[in-house]
């Protein structure tokens, strides 16, 4: 299954400029998940965060699994719409290299415990097929 800006627009409430993962290309619910971020210049962040050496902030880019995992897990579980997921814990993150304007973060994400309202998943970002950051990130659901 793959899901344009419109779909993930419907599953998470993140919004320009904090939306961070631009389609899903590849999505197995309860198996795997596979988005793409594309990393432009034109980002707000850009202008303060090392603005003479553009580097995407690594708090961004684990957002942006975060982000990704919330919408595996919505398809996972079947959710409805009056579901949030919330981030709520990093339990390791590793960075590997810096991502930069113009590069494509490929975001992929495993479950590794998913229970009804809270889970954990592992992800890893990639540019190309350089390691950039992995994560195992916490999350928990809260019906609104």
């Amino acid at each position: 299954m793959q899901l344009d800006i419109m779909d993930i627009q419907k599953v998470i409430p993140h919004r320009f400029p904090f939306l961070l993962i631009d389609k899903v290309i590849e999505l197995i619910p309860g198996e795997k998940l596979v988005a793409i971020k594309n990393v432009t210049v034109n980002e707000h962040h850009f202008v303060g965060h090392f603005p003479k050496e553009k580097v995407m902030p690594g708090v961004l880019m684990v957002e942006a699994m975060a982000q990704a995992g919330c919408v595996f897990f919505h398809y996972s579980k079947n959710l409805e719409q009056k579901e949030l997921i919330y981030f709520l814990a990093k339990t390791t993150v590793k960075f590997h290299s810096v991502v930069v304007p113009g590069d494509q973060l490929r975001i992929e994400v495993v479950p590794i415990k998913l229970l009804s309202k809270v889970g954990f998943f592992g992800a890893k970002a990639f540019v190309g097929d350089k390691l950039a950051v992995e994560a195992e990130i916490g999350f928990g659901i809260k019906e609104v």
